[in-house]
């Protein structure tokens, strides 16, 4: 059977602020998360009242792929569950790596556009503002859209080794990394 890379992300209810901080993630509810099988091939989009099956795909997944899903996403799922994803999940996450290799921290969109040529259609606040106005619609087809650009941008710098980036100037850079998919 092939190995199923689950890549993953999530969109919240509330900021940081609303819920006292960031040491709070795990009070930020979920609007929509999206996931992407290499098993199924398909996107399946969950809300919060799904929770357990996102959950669920996640632990069963063979390697769970994002872009600082180790340090946020996994936070705000940790409000649905008292399984910790750091020690019982195999993940991958882009960021955590390219941050390791840059020594500072970079932004997805600035990985996307350099490396794909298209960026992101939105961002987070633009996510929440959605769901403050019921438009889950949005969110979903923008969250999917996430998924879709980290599984290219991990597939891109498997295949060739590298990826590109601009630099707080502006410049095009490039990383080599290591993220062979076996």
């Amino acid at each position: 059977m092939a190995k199923d890379i689950v890549y993953f992300d999530l969109e919240t209810r509330r900021t940081a602020n609303d819920v006292g901080g960031w040491g709070n993630k795990h009070m930020m509810g979920i609007s929509i998360a999206v996931t992407y099988s290499t098993r199924l091939q398909e996107y399946l989009i969950y809300e919060e009242e799904e929770a357990n099956d996102l959950i669920n795909q996640l632990v069963r997944a063979d390697l769970v792929v994002g872009f600082n899903h180790i340090s946020f996403d996994y936070d705000v799922l940790m409000g649905h569950t008292i399984f910790d994803f750091r020690d019982q999940v195999r993940s991958f996450d882009l960021l955590v790596d390219l941050d390791k290799r840059l020594g500072h921290r970079i932004r997805l969109e600035d990985v996307a556009a350099a490396t794909l040529g298209c960026g992101k259609t939105a961002d987070g606040l633009q996510a929440l503002r959605w769901w403050q106005q019921g438009k889950l619609l949005e969110i979903a087809e923008y969250c999917a859209y996430d998924v879709k650009v980290t599984k290219c941008v991990h597939e891109y710098g498997a295949r060739h080794g590298h990826v590109k980036y601009h630099d707080r100037n502006g410049r095009l850079q490039t990383v080599a990394v290591d993220w062979t998919l076996e």
